[in-house]
């Protein structure tokens, strides 16, 4: 029986014809998630991400241990006055001060390093050529960098809770502006935080996954979506552009604290999600379209 029955026509860029296939070769099956996700597990700045993520809790504990009560001489109250309150308090603290920047480094990271280091290591030809098609390879990657971004988003509340229900005990989510949340009302409110989060970050994950088909450098492509994040946050404070503002997506960032009130509101976080999944709709779609047309030799 020969081993060459078929003809593929989806022959890459820049080759004179059809290639012959093996016989049971299915695209689909090629570079499955599993194996892309161990090997993205396995690399030392995963492990090192995750590792900053579980010290956060514990940093921002001995800072409440070895600095006092928290909003001590502070004429406004927010969310970091309550973060001793309980495990749920201390929990939704951590994500208030990490939502702004830190939770931006592992989406970046993860998804902006994933197609540019492999053509750093020169192996990003030797993958097309296995032959793992253009869009799977993209695909399997793109899977595994929001897999691992959510994960990361999930690890800090996680660890969060367990460190603060240890230091101040289990009990309600209390507001800052006064009342409480119930410990299942505040459950599936942090649920909701930490889903917003991953959905408003989708932008700065597009834009590093789009950035990482266009360069073979792994800090230019991580760096430059943490870059234009942060450019776009401080555009967000120029309050004299008006309602321009509300067509960034850092301006609707912080609209899950709209969770964290006796009675939720919806409406900015709708708009919040409205923008965000439109920017990385169209980045992801750049990333793709324009892959396919490259010329890799990397």
């Amino acid at each position: 029986m020969s081993t060459l029955a078929e003809r593929a026509e989806h022959a890459s860029p820049g080759s004179a014809g059809p290639v012959e296939v093996a016989d049971g070769y299915r695209a689909g099956r090629t570079l499955p998630l599993g194996v892309e996700l161990v090997r993205q597990l396995k690399r030392r700045r995963t492990m090192v991400m995750f590792g900053i993520l579980v010290a956060l809790p514990l940093v921002l504990l001995i800072a409440f241990q070895v600095g006092g009560t928290p909003g001590e001489g502070n004429n406004r109250v927010n969310l970091m006055d309550t973060a001793t309150a309980s495990g749920a308090n201390f929990a939704a603290v951590n994500l208030f001060a990490a939502a702004g920047f830190l939770l931006v480094i592992p989406v970046a990271l993860f998804c902006g390093d994933t197609v540019a280091s492999e053509a750093s290591w020169s192996s990003l030809r030797y993958l097309l050529a296995a032959p793992v098609p253009r869009a799977r390879l993209l695909w399997s990657k793109l899977v595994v960098g929001l897999t691992l971004s959510l994960a990361a988003m999930v690890l800090l509340p996680v660890v969060a809770l367990a460190v603060g229900t240890a230091a101040y005990g289990w009990g309600p989510l209390e507001l800052p502006t006064g009342g409480e949340l119930a410990t299942g009302t505040a459950a599936q409110a942090l649920l909701i935080t930490v889903g917003y989060i991953f959905v408003s970050q989708l932008v700065t994950a597009a834009l590093a996954f789009w950035l990482s088909t266009r360069t073979d450098a792994p800090l230019g492509a991580v760096g430059g979506a943490v870059g234009l994040t942060i450019v776009g946050n401080v555009l967000d404070s120029v309050t004299a552009l008006g309602d321009w503002r509300d067509f960034l997506p850092a301006h609707w960032q912080y609209a899950w604290l709209d969770v964290v009130r006796p009675q939720p509101e919806y409406t900015d976080m709708i708009q919040g999600v409205s923008v965000s999944v439109t920017y990385a709709l169209v980045l992801f779609a750049l990333a793709f379209r324009g892959f396919g047309r490259k010329d890799v030799v990397s």
